[in-house]
């Protein structure tokens, strides 16, 4: 007859690391979190999702190394600082085979905090922080207007900003 054991076989765990190409339930609690607040410590996270502080530097780091997590930012209240204006910028091209350049000349312009190339009415549609509505008109007109390759542009100024977040991932 056969013979028995009493062996302990291990099943896989959340503590195991995935794939390197894979991201499982455990990667995507400590994104959450991350994304709730950049400054939660790696322990505090640990104790949260019930693992160890390695663990998530492990993650974290694989996370990193797959393009997943890029990077973090400082959230600065513009205002505060006297910068008052948010305004979005619909911009035409001339011809969409020049949007690389326009793209470059925005880069140089610090007021331009982020540039999409879309579809729809626009070709980019960009968001722009100003302190007032001189500064911003100096901008659209010195700056913005004159890039070569622009054809015109709309611009709508923000009243208020009333949700900023990342995608709620689906953490089970």
């Amino acid at each position: 007859m056969g013979r028995t054991s009493n062996a302990v076989i291990p099943l896989a765990s959340a503590r195991a690391t995935p794939p390197a190409h894979e991201v499982d339930n455990v990667d995507l609690k400590i994104l959450s979190l991350l994304m709730e607040d950049a400054n939660i410590p790696y322990t505090e996270i640990a104790k949260k999702i019930f693992v160890s502080g390695g663990t998530v530097h492990v993650r974290m780091k694989r996370m990193q190394e797959m393009g997943i997590v890029t990077g973090s930012q400082l959230k600065v209240d513009h205002a505060k600082l006297g910068y008052d204006i948010i305004a979005f910028l619909g911009i035409y091209l001339e011809k969409s085979s020049m949007y690389q350049e326009v793209v470059e000349k925005l880069r140089e312009i610090p007021e331009v905090v982020f540039v999409h190339y879309t579809t729809g009415v626009y070709s980019l549609f960009a968001q722009i922080i100003c302190r007032d509505t001189k500064h911003l008109r100096t901008v659209l007109h010195d700056k913005i207007q004159m890039i070569p390759g622009i054809s015109r542009t709309e611009t709508s100024i923000s009243l208020e900003e009333s949700v900023q977040r990342g995608v709620t991932l689906d953490v089970s």
